[in-house]
């Protein structure tokens, strides 16, 4: 309860300097709160901000939901089959500090301008801290423990399902929510590079005709996107610590 206090009174000082800052410098650069209100208003009721929303998310979670299919599985098995994993993991590291913007022109032409090029990048930039963190948390597991399990005849699926996996839960919710933000950020790229649509669309479009109030319902648009899955994912996270709990007691 503490908490969600403090963030009120943190969020009404936000708002404050966001006032003054509207007060001091000129209207066409920072807008004030109620003319930002005025312009979501406005965005509603036309429809815009609904559509261009729908389109994004749809694109984001589509790219996002596809790196968390393919970066915990490949994580987890460099992390199980080490030779494997220490063998590719210079080749991962590599691709991961490759700058994705520089994949666009490529992706563009092999795929086009459609959805698949912007599930392609968001996918690129979701899935490396993902299967990143998945693989270090794989590392990670108590190899002491998992010498005893086998001493006791554990078998591999029991040893996975009861060491390994609990033990990479939190590095893999690390990377799912670095990957969530990235994958954001991506989604913004991807609509301003490709065919202009959605919320980036939106950005450009009143970003480069100075309709400042219109702009900041959009960037605000996409801080509430990032808060909402950061809470959904620390949601998960709960979950998954009582179920961590609960197999350990078993």
């Amino acid at each position: 309860m503490k908490i969600a206090l403090y963030r009120l009174i943190f969020l009404a000082g936000l708002i404050a300097l966001w006032w003054l800052a509207s007060t001091m410098v000129e209207r066409n650069l920072v807008p004030s709160p109620w003319a930002t209100l005025l312009a979501a208003r406005q965005l509603i009721a036309e429809g815009r901000l609904a559509g261009a929303l729908f389109d994004s998310i749809s694109i984001y979670l589509s790219g996002y939901a596809v790196a968390i299919l393919v970066g915990i599985p490949i994580g987890l098995i460099m992390g199980t089959m080490r030779t494997l994993g220490k063998t590719v993991e210079v080749f991962v590291y590599a691709l991961s500090a490759t700058p994705r913007v520089a994949f666009i022109p490529l992706i563009i032409v092999f795929l086009g301008l459609g959805p698949q090029a912007k599930i392609l990048i968001i996918f690129l930039g979701a899935v490396m801290p993902i299967l990143i963190n998945t693989y270090a948390g794989a590392l990670n597991s108590d190899q002491e423990l998992i010498e005893m399990a086998r001493s006791v005849g554990a078998r591999r699926r029991r040893i996975f399902g009861s060491i390994i996996l609990p033990g990479a839960v939190p590095f893999i919710l690390v990377g799912l929510r670095v990957g969530a933000t990235i994958g954001l950020i991506n989604t913004v790229v991807a609509e301003l590079y490709t065919a202009v649509k959605g919320l980036g669309g939106l950005l450009a479009i009143y970003g480069n005709t100075f309709r400042m109030a219109e702009y900041f319902v959009i960037v605000l648009t996409l801080a509430l996107i990032g808060v909402v899955v950061t809470e959904a994912l620390r949601f998960l996270e709960i979950r998954l610590g009582r179920w961590r709990r609960s197999d350990a007691i078993a």
